[in-house]
């Protein structure tokens, strides 16, 4: 677990960001895996031409985005559907606060091996 533990008011004031980071995210990585097909498939010696700069640049902004949830201490699980949990606590024991791109507020947590399938209502 990361050092930054959320409360569930900390996680919710990080939503609008995330509102923006994870949509790009999900976009970004996109570019990236069409990009990269057809880079492979034309293999030209001038690195892909327009695929090659749109993959570069698609992969850099990727780079940066998924740092900044890094530094936040974030942690992206599904860069399609958005999904992220925050490091937190409840009833005094370590657990992972969970949100999902288009839910209104961090509304869910599960215990750090459960993931997702355990996900369960906040109290």
């Amino acid at each position: 677990m990361t050092e930054r533990a959320y409360s569930i008011e900390q996680a919710n004031a990080a939503l609008p960001e995330l509102g923006e980071l994870l949509p790009a995210i999900r976009e970004e990585r996109q570019v990236v895996l069409r990009a990269g097909e057809r880079i492979k498939e034309m293999v030209a010696s001038d690195g892909g031409g327009h695929e090659g700069t749109e993959y570069w640049n698609a992969l850099r902004a990727l780079r940066e985005h998924i740092e900044r949830l890094a530094e936040l201490g974030i942690l992206l699980r599904d860069p399609e559907i958005g999904l992220v949990d925050f490091p937190g606590e409840l009833e005094g024991r370590p657990v992972y606060l969970c949100w999902k791109l288009g839910e209104d507020r961090v509304a869910h947590w599960h215990d750090l091996e459960s993931g997702f399938a355990g996900r369960r209502p906040l109290p």
